[in-house]
């Protein structure tokens, strides 16, 4: 099925124009209908409004950017404890409660995730 130069524009997200320069560069296939106006099969409007599909994080945990790796340190201080791990060369310090610390069994030694979103990192001890 193909689409008028409008409707391919639209649904690509570019003028019209811009279809017509890139069909001239041949960076665009067209087809001509029996008036002979350009027409866009709809492969190529798919081709151009392609993306690659994201990433799934394979749990029902929303946070994509996971950093798994072991303890190094743990320090608390009333109701706060700064848990830091080393994942992959790196080290993550996270600033989390100390039930939190208490509850995932947080030490030196023990495997753990760091789970980042937005401006927070989250903790997840690993099973294991």
């Amino acid at each position: 099925m193909d689409l008028t130069l409008g409707e391919a524009a639209k649904a690509i997200g570019v003028s019209v124009d811009t279809l017509r320069r890139w069909d001239r560069a041949g960076k665009l296939a067209t087809n001509r209908d029996k008036r002979n106006r350009r027409t866009v099969p709809a492969a190529e409007v798919e081709r151009l409004t392609s993306r690659p599909a994201r990433h799934a994080t394979g749990t029902g945990f929303s946070a994509r950017n996971r950093f798994p790796g072991v303890v190094r340190s743990v320090e608390t201080d009333g109701v706060m404890a700064l848990v830091e791990i080393e994942a992959n060369g790196l080290l993550v310090t996270a600033a989390i409660t100390r039930d939190s610390v208490e509850e995932l069994g947080l030490a030196p030694g023990v495997k753990a995730t760091a789970a980042v979103k937005a401006t927070s990192v989250m903790v997840l001890r690993d099973e294991g």
